[in-house]
């Protein structure tokens, strides 16, 4: 874990150091999601979120039945019904 100090500014601004940046793989113009989370700032690539969620939910996932092919499934039934 790296360990950095930083000011904010009268506008609110953080920067990030370079360092952090690189080591989180972070490029310029890259959305970021911001949360609090037990009163501490968290800063997480959409990315890195969304690959959190993805973990997350993984639990619901059942490998024998995708849920694509379920949803594929019940869409080529109501097109033969038209």
């Amino acid at each position: 874990m790296s360990e950095h100090t930083a000011n904010l500014s009268k506008e609110g601004r953080v920067l990030i150091p370079a360092t952090i940046r690189r080591e989180l793989g972070l490029r310029e113009g890259e959305p970021l999601s911001i949360s609090v989370v037990d009163g501490e700032i968290r800063i997480v690539s959409r990315l890195a979120a969304l690959r959190q969620m993805q973990q997350r939910l993984a639990h619901l996932r059942d490998p024998l039945n995708p849920a694509v092919d379920e949803l594929l499934r019940e869409r080529r039934e109501a097109a033969s019904h038209e």
